[in-house]
């Protein structure tokens, strides 16, 4: 698993950060929401430092940074944890009992996943894990007291696993703790530890809290462990190549499937177990953390705010006509469920030929999933009705839109919606995270305002096709749902406001 480590301000941190951001799989190294936001807070806060800690796969994975780094980040290392190490010469070595034992405790809470790792637990992980005179990553590949205790939770826990599938899934999922403990050793001294979300980073986070022993913010904008279960659902990597009346090959897939479920769980309750303060976008998300494992009393909600000045002149801009054009921005992902959105207008133009769909946003992150839906527009005909435009500055594109569509299967809370309604548009969106507290109001005297626009269930072109044709029947009623959908960001979602909690939480906690 190969690290490197980049620091764009000095050759090293010559003092302590007041916050160590720890980031996977997001900024700097990939655009979309979480990434703007983490951009937002630092930007936000200039009165304290950062140092980060980006968390990524493989090298391949990432390619440059697509933020430039504010003057108040003071230093970054970035680490590809499933990178494959220079091969090593198989050896026997011997491991001590004592800490085999200590292993097979930690591994075992992996396995079941109904209590959080220890103090002790990671006392031994900070201890004795990735060291020669412990327990190296040599030691859990090479030693018989290694070989030992796979055996033992393969027959507590995997018997109806194919043996050969549990050991490479065993060595594929254990492996990066040895690495995460290491970087936990190394991060420079910072005053108290946010990650922004559980997982691989938020593990990091519990690790190095106990470490140091300093303060922990936890974050999250969707739920990870839930995010991963959709992932895993999905994954091509987990081959299905039984056929529909092999059962045991069946039985094998699932419990690999299994096995990565139950180790996220544990990633998450871990690092909801060590947090000192817990936040989440909205009410549904706050309750979901509690369910997996969070202390309700450390828990809160801290919805998103964006920067309304940035939208002022798109909202001057807005026309008196809506512009027969639904607009989804986002990545071309799977997730986001483009198919869907591409299906919808098709439905639309069916009865309104002149209606345009537009997708903007990023396609290089998956882009056998980019192809398909290229492929399902020229399969509907549909190539002069929808455009994919890349990267867009969505403060210039809004105003040239009648409706903004969000068609994910899975959000927290999307800050399209909200950047879409502080330039007037109308939206609809899926019934997903806090979709519909945005367009429908999250209070009594929030849904006082109005609603902006149109929930439809997951995977409904023809619900969403219906609201595009709603939408554009009636000028004044565009207009009157822009406006609502405005006045909640004014209201509710204005960035500062957002600043100032956050604020309140690292003072608490510094």
């Amino acid at each position: 698993m190969v690290s490197t480590a980049k620091n764009y301000r000095s050759t090293g941190v010559s003092q302590q950060s007041d916050v160590c951001l720890m980031l996977e799989g997001t900024y700097p190294y990939v655009r979309g929401g979480v990434s703007s936001w983490v951009h937002q807070l630092i930007q936000g806060m200039p009165h304290l430092s950062f140092y980060l800690v980006f968390i990524g796969g493989t090298r391949e994975s990432f390619g440059e940074a697509h933020y430039e780094l504010p003057a108040n980040v003071v230093g970054i290392e970035t680490h590809y944890i499933m990178e494959p190490e220079a091969s090593v010469e198989p050896r026997a070595r011997k491991v001590s009992e004592k800490f085999m034992l200590q292993w097979y405790s930690v591994l075992g809470h992996f396995f079941d996943s109904g209590e959080a790792l220890s103090q002790d637990d990671l006392d031994f992980m900070l201890g004795q894990l990735a060291k020669d005179k412990g327990f190296s990553r040599k030691d859990f590949l090479f030693s018989e007291q290694s070989w030992q205790v796979l055996l033992l939770l393969y027959d507590e826990y995997a018997t109806s696993q194919s043996f050969i599938d549990f050991f490479w899934t065993f060595r594929n999922i254990y492996s990066p703790l040895f690495r995460l403990v290491e970087i936990a050793r190394e991060i420079p001294p910072t005053r108290v530890i946010h990650s922004i979300s559980t997982g691989f980073a938020g593990f990091l986070g519990s690790l190095t809290k106990h470490h140091q022993k300093i303060p922990y913010l936890l974050s999250e904008h969707g739920i990870y462990t839930k995010e991963r279960k959709i992932d895993l659902s999905q994954a091509e990597w987990i081959k299905e190549r039984h056929n529909v009346l092999d059962n045991s090959m069946h039985r094998s897939n699932e419990q690999t499937r299994l096995m990565w479920i139950k180790f996220f769980e544990q990633l998450g309750r871990t690092s909801y177990a060590f947090a000192d303060k817990i936040t989440a976008l909205y009410e549904g998300n706050r309750l979901r953390q509690v369910a997996d494992g969070a202390p309700a009393e450390r828990t809160q909600v801290i919805v998103n705010g964006i920067k309304l000045s940035r939208f002022e002149k798109a909202y001057q801009a807005r026309p008196a006509t809506p512009p027969k054009i639904a607009a989804l921005v986002g990545r071309v992902v799977p997730i986001k469920d483009i198919k869907t959105f591409i299906r919808a207008i098709a439905v639309s133009c069916s009865s309104d030929p002149d209606i345009q769909g537009w997708i903007a946003g990023p396609t290089e992150e998956d882009e056998d999933y980019f192809h398909e839906c290229e492929m399902l527009v020229t399969s509907l005909n549909m190539e002069s009705n929808i455009h994919f435009l890349g990267m867009k500055n969505v403060a210039e594109l809004f105003p040239q839109i009648g409706v903004c569509v969000l068609s994910s299967i899975s959000e927290a809370q999307p800050l399209v919606l909200l950047e879409a309604m502080a330039c007037g548009i109308p939206c609809i969106a899926t019934n997903v995270g806090a979709s519909a507290e945005i367009i429908h109001g999250m209070t009594e005297e929030d849904r006082q305002i109005g609603s902006c626009g149109w929930i439809t269930n997951i995977a409904s072109p023809d619900r969403i096709a219906d609201a595009i044709k709603q939408c554009f029947h009636s000028d004044t009623k565009w207009a009157e749902l822009g406006d609502n959908g405005r006045n909640r960001v004014i209201k509710y979602y204005q960035e500062e406001m957002m600043f100032d909690r956050f604020r309140q939480r690292y003072e608490e906690l510094i």
